[in-house]
C-alpha cells in the first residue's frame, strides 16, 4: 500500500486556480463518493482551505492512483490535466508523509506557524472518517501528523508570537491591560486594517466596539459586521474617555486625535490606562500623545518592529519544530515500512511452506514405504533447507522494513518470488497497528 498525494497551495498556484479547487467546508460528502467509487483509491482524505487543497490516498499501484486523482483535479477545476499539471505537487510516498506534517506543524503555511491549520487538518480527517472514505493507513498517518502538530506547538510556542500587523497590535494591549475581558474600543476608520484588528480585539474578550468614521454609514456598516456600534466622526472626542483601546486607520492629512484633547480625558479617566494603535500614514494621532503619563502609544512602526522580532522568534521555534517533526516521522516510517513487509514475509514463509510440503509428499509417493525415522529424517531435512533458504531474506526485509526504503525492498521480493499479497491483507494490517496508536 502506497500513500499519495496530490495537492496545490499559495506557493505552486494563484488564487484565480486555487478558487477553482476549493471545496465547500465540509467537503461535501458526493466529492467523496467521486472519489471512493474508483477501485484503484483504497482511502481517501481531503484538504481543502483558502491557501491549498490537497488530496491524500492510499494505492496499491503508484501509476493508476496519480492517473485518478489528476482526473479528479482536473474535473472539479475545469482544466485540462495538461494545464492543471503545472501547479500541482505530487512528492513521493515519504515526502508526501513529511508533506502533511510540516502541514499540520504550520510550517508550510503562508504565515509560518499559524494555529488554524491544526484544526483543519483535524477537521478534513474527521470529515473523511465520517463519510466513510478514509482507511487504516490515512487514519493513522493523520493522528500521527495531528499529534505532531500539537507537540511542535507545545513544546516550541511556535504560534504564540504574533506576526501580523493587526495581531501584534492585540498581543501589545494584552501585555499592557493582562486581560481584554470588559474592555472597550474605539474603531477610528472603516478601512480593512482597523476591522481586522477590532476583530482581534473582539475574539480576546473585548466587551464593546464602537466605530467612528467621516462617512457614517461606513462606519456602520463595519459597526453591523463586529456587533459594534457607529458614532458621528464631529463626536469622536466626546467618546474617547469611554475607550480603552483606540484603533486609528483614516486616510486623513491631518491630526485626527489631538495631544489636547488626550490630555483632557485622561483627567477624567481617573488613572485608567489608554492604550492607542496608530496604524494610518500619515500618522492620525499627534505622537506628542506618547508622552503623557497613562497613554501607551505605537505606531506602524512600533508594531512592524513587533512583528519583525516576532518572526526571528517563530523562525527560531521552526528549526526546533523540525527536529520535533523527524522524530515523529522516524516514528511512523518504522511503522509503515513494516507494515509493507510484514505481508511479504508472511506470503514468502507461507510459499516456502507450500513448496516444502508438494515435494516431500512427492519424494514419500516415490520411495514407497518408508519407516517413522526415516519420514522424520527426510522432513527435517526438508525444513532445515527452507528454513536455511528463507533465513537472510526474512531477516533482511525485517531490517529493511526500518529504514525509508522498505516498501522497495518489499516490492522487489514480492516480485522476485512471485507473491501474490491482496489488499485485504494489507488493510489488516493497518487496522491492528492503528488500534495501538
Amino acid at each position: 500500500m502506497y500513500i499519495l498525494l496530490t495537492g496545490l497551495n499559495h506557493r505552486t498556484a494563484p488564487v484565480e486556480i486555487r478558487e477553482k479547487l476549493a471545496f465547500n467546508d465540509p467537503v461535501p460528502a458526493e466529492v467523496y463518493a467521486d472519489l471512493t467509487r474508483h477501485e484503484e483509491l483504497h482511502g481517501v482524505i481531503i484538504i481543502s482551505t483558502c491557501n491549498r487543497t490537497e488530496v491524500y490516498a492510499t494505492v496499491k499501484d503508484i501509476e493508476q492512483g496519480t492517473a485518478v486523482l489528476e482526473d479528479f483535479m482536473a474535473r472539479h477545476s475545469g482544466l485540462e490535466v495538461d494545464d492543471l499539471r503545472q501547479y500541482l505537487y505530487q512528492p513521493n510516498c515519504y515526502e508526501a508523509i513529511g508533506h502533511l506534517f510540516r502541514v499540520a506543524a504550520g510550517l508550510d503555511s503562508m504565515i509560518l506557524g499559524e494555529t488554524q491549520i491544526l484544526g483543519q487538518v483535524k477537521d478534513a480527517y474527521v470529515r473523511a472518517v465520517e463519510v466513510g472514505a478514509s482507511d487504516g493507513v490515512l487514519n493513522t498517518l493523520f493522528q500521527k501528523a495531528l499529534h505532531a502538530g500539537k507537540r511542535v506547538r507545545t513544546e516550541t510556542g511556535l504560534d504564540r508570537h504574533a506576526v501580523s500587523i493587526s495581531y501584534a497590535a492585540v498581543e501589545l494591549a494584552r501585555n499592557i491591560f493582562g486581560s481584554l475581558q470588559g474592555k472597550t474600543v474605539l474603531v477610528i476608520g472603516a478601512g480593512e486594517m482597523s476591522e481586522l484588528t477590532a476583530r482581534y480585539l473582539v475574539d480576546n474578550g473585548v466587551a464593546t466596539v464602537m466605530v467612528s468614521n467621516r462617512s457614517y454609514n461606513r462606519a456602520l456598516c463595519l459597526a453591523e459586521r463586529i456587533n459594534g456600534h457607529a458614532i458621528h466622526f464631529h463626536e469622536l472626542h466626546d467618546w474617547l474617555p469611554q475607550a480603552d483601546i483606540v484603533i486609528s486607520a483614516t486616510a486623513a492629512s491631518h491630526y485626527v486625535v489631538r495631544f489636547e484633547a488626550v490630555e483632557e480625558i485622561l483627567r477624567q479617566r481617573q488613572g485608567r490606562k489608554l492604550f492607542m494603535i496608530d496604524i494610518a500614514v500619515p500618522r492620525d494621532i499627534d505622537p506628542r500623545v506618547g508622552s503623557i503619563e497613562g497613554v501607551y502609544l505605537y505606531d506602524i512602526d512600533d508594531l512592524q518592529n513587533v512583528v519583525d522580532a516576532n518572526l526571528l522568534a517563530r523562525k527560531k521555534a521552526a528549526r526546533q519544530a523540525e527536529t520535533i517533526l523527524e522524530e515523529e516521522l522516524e516514528e511512523f516510517n518504522r511503522w509503515l515500512s513494516t507494515l509493507y513487509v510484514i505481508p511479504v514475509i508472511k506470503a514468502l514463509k507461507q510459499r516456502g511452506e507450500i513448496i516444502k510440503q508438494a515435494e516431500l509428499t512427492r519424494a514419500f509417493n516415490r520411495l514407497g514405504n518408508v519407516s517413522p525415522r526415516q519420514e522424520k529424517i527426510i522432513t527435517a531435512l526438508a525444513n532445515s533447507i527452507v528454513n536455511q533458504l528463507l533465513h537472510f531474506p526474512v531477516i533482511n526485509l525485517k531490517e529493511m522494513g526500518l529504514t525509508n526504503q522498505g516498501h522497495l525492498y518489499a516490492e522487489v521480493a514480492k516480485n522476485l518470488f512471485a507473491l501474490e499479497i491482496s489488499s485485504e491483507e494489507n488493510t489488516i494490517y493497518a487496522g491492528e497497528d492503528k488500534g495501538r496508536n
